[in-house]
């Protein structure tokens, strides 16, 4: 029976390109010189911690992060920007957290959207990724392109295509 894997996978490596990037460019920016910024990648908590001087820096380097993710490829959907908040010595910090897998919330939406196709397909959640599994692989081609129009909060790719 034909199936495949609805998932969120984040490529970690293009990742930390983006974030060493965007060092870079902060760098060599006029309106950073003398400035105090960091940008640094945890891998381990799978975030990044930003921390500037004012709100108008933090705002630029929050596009830049964003402009080099999408020049790598990674969708910024998997950014989770929490709310800027005050740090010792005036400075301001601001925590991404990167998005990975689809939370059950999430999941149980897709599960209700592949339902209400009313196609002969059956979709199960397994852990932070769902499986469709059909007898005709057009049903399951119908199925991905619905996903792929519907404005979901998480970036979805679909692997495993087994016939």
């Amino acid at each position: 029976m034909p199936s495949f894997d609805i998932v969120n996978r984040i490529d970690m490596q293009e990742v930390d390109n983006a974030v060493n990037l965007t060092k870079k460019v902060i760098a060599t920016r006029y309106d950073f010189r003398k400035s105090q910024t960091e940008i640094n990648l945890n891998r381990k908590e799978q975030g990044i911690h930003l921390i500037t001087e004012d709100t108008m820096k933090m705002k630029a380097v929050q596009d830049e992060l964003i402009g080099n993710m999408v020049k790598r490829k990674v969708d910024p959907k998997v950014l989770d920007l929490k709310e800027v908040e005050p740090a010792s010595k005036g400075m301001l910090k601001c925590e991404v957290r990167l998005v990975d897998g689809i939370d059950m919330d999430t999941a149980r939406l897709i599960v209700k959207m592949i339902k209400d196709l009313k196609l002969k397909v059956q979709a199960q959640i397994q852990d932070n990724q769902v499986r469709v599994s059909g007898k005709k692989i057009d049903d399951l081609q119908t199925v991905i392109a619905m996903l792929k129009k519907s404005k979901l909060k998480v970036p979805l790719q679909f692997m495993n295509m087994k016939e």
